[in-house]
């Protein structure tokens, strides 16, 4: 029954040895597609190594099982909200609750179960990092309606899914507001980047349907919009470091992140159908880079040390 694992899946021969309703329920919450728990995780880490308190591995723990768990709450919800239009989109028309193997109410049990290990995951952060991590639910359950009322749904989704490296700042630190702001509004371009090279798949099909995405606004100009997006990115990345730590060796960190960019944007290639999700995958390599930045910058001479 691989035939009803969708496309895109990275583990096609894992899923496919699950029962039938495990198999779908895994397919619900994107497990067979870490690529986006890793995405939700990455900036988490930022915030942890950039706030200068060493390697926090129990803490990185905890969130990413918290990533992990609400990155699959979030596949659930969207895909109850976007059962219909999924049904119209090649690529989704197979997922579990569009093509009616998973029942909305089930996909709800499950939405609830995912949200309890959050639930686990918030209650071991401490109460300002706790307010932080809950003022994002509203962003979360805004963000499918977002393609139906902007050609920009991918600029929403970056404020989300960056939200975790505000809370990885706060468990440890409030202050320094402006480093934060810098290194938020710069995780948010990536966002913008990298989502919009992923919805180049969906074109044809969200242009028919009626879905607004970024890569249907920036029409031929995707590649220079993405390019503006990630350069944009590292930009601003480069002024949170200078306003954490006025040190231009600090800056010097910051190139591996910048030449992965680069080489996302130079070898991009829209007419290869594989091209598109290979570079978004990527992605899971720049927000490595970008965290070890991160932690140089933090740990080197830390203000908390």
């Amino acid at each position: 029954m691989t035939d009803q694992i969708v496309p895109d899946s990275e583990h096609r021969g894992l899923v496919a040895r699950l029962p039938q309703g495990p198999r779908d329920l895994a397919m619900l919450a994107r497990f067979d597609r870490p690529i986006g728990w890793w995405l939700l995780f990455w900036p988490c880490v930022w915030g942890v190594w950039l706030a200068g308190a060493g390697w926090q591995v129990a803490l990185l723990g905890w969130l990413l099982l918290g990533a992990i768990a609400m990155r699959g709450a979030g596949c659930v919800y969207n895909d109850i909200v976007d059962a219909d239009l999924d049904r119209k989109v090649a690529r989704t028309a197979s997922r579990p609750v569009a093509s009616g193997r998973v029942s909305k109410k089930q996909a709800w049990v499950w939405l609830l179960a995912l949200c309890l290990v959050g639930l686990v995951v918030l209650l071991q952060l401490r109460p300002i990092a706790q307010i932080v991590a809950l003022a994002s639910l509203a962003l979360v359950a805004a963000y499918p309606f977002m393609k139906r009322i902007t050609w920009w749904p991918q600029a929403w989704l970056g404020l989300v899914f960056t939200w975790g490296l505000l809370v990885g700042w706060t468990e440890l630190r409030a202050d320094n507001w402006d480093a934060l702001a810098a290194m938020y509004l710069g995780a948010a371009l990536w966002v913008i980047g990298y989502d919009t090279i992923y919805a180049l798949q969906d074109r044809e099909d969200d242009a028919l349907v009626g879905i607004r995405s970024s890569a249907l606004r920036m029409g031929g100009f995707v590649k220079g919009g993405v390019a503006l997006c990630y350069g944009g990115a590292v930009a601003l990345w480069a002024l949170a470091f200078w306003l954490y730590r006025a040190d231009w060796i600090a800056l010097l960190a910051l190139i591996p992140a910048a030449g992965h960019l680069f080489w996302q944007v130079a070898t991009l290639d829209e007419s290869d159908p594989d091209n598109p999700l290979d570079r978004f995958r990527a992605n899971r390599w720049a927000g490595a880079l970008v965290a070890a930045a991160c932690f140089i910058v933090g740990n080197a001479g830390s203000p908390l040390a």
